[in-house]
C-alpha cells in the first residue's frame, strides 16, 4: 500500500509542475495596455523576442487590447510604474520592450511575445 500511496504523491507533484509552466512565471498579474498611435494604415507586430529582426508572430491595430506581463527589458517592471498618470507610465516604456501573453492563432494556445513600447499605452 505504501508503494502505491508514494506513486500517486509522485504523480500529483509531477503533475502540478506540468500546470505551473502553461502560465507565465514571471508575474501573478496582468497590466491591461492597447495598441496606439500605429498609423491608420499600419499594423503592429508582436514578436517572439524582444529585436526588431525577430519573427513576427501576429500583427495588431490601434485599440487592440493586450495583457502585459510586466516583464519589460531594461529591467523595467511594470508594477513599478502602475500608480503613476498614464502619460507618464507611456514615457517609462517609450524605448523598451514589453511582454504580452497573446494566443496568435486564436486557438486557445497562448504564449508570450514582446511588444515596442512606443506603440502601447495603458487602457
Amino acid at each position: 500500500m505504501t508503494k502505491i500511496r508514494t506513486f500517486f504523491l509522485a504523480l500529483t507533484v509531477a503533475m502540478a509542475g506540468l500546470f505551473a509552466g502553461t502560465a507565465p512565471s514571471v508575474s501573478s498579474a496582468f497590466y491591461g495596455w492597447q495598441i496606439a498611435d500605429v498609423p491608420a494604415w499600419d499594423t503592429l507586430n508582436v514578436r517572439a523576442y524582444p529585436s526588431s529582426q525577430s519573427t513576427i508572430l501576429v500583427a495588431y491595430p490601434n485599440g487592440t487590447m493586450l495583457s502585459l506581463t510586466g516583464v519589460c527589458t531594461n529591467g523595467l517592471n511594470l508594477e513599478q510604474i502602475s500608480g503613476l498618470p498614464a502619460w507618464q507610465q507611456r514615457q517609462h516604456v517609450r524605448h523598451v520592450w514589453c511582454q504580452a501573453w497573446i494566443d496568435p492563432q486564436g486557438t486557445g494556445e497562448y504564449r508570450t511575445a514582446w511588444v515596442y513600447g512606443k506603440y502601447i499605452r495603458p487602457s
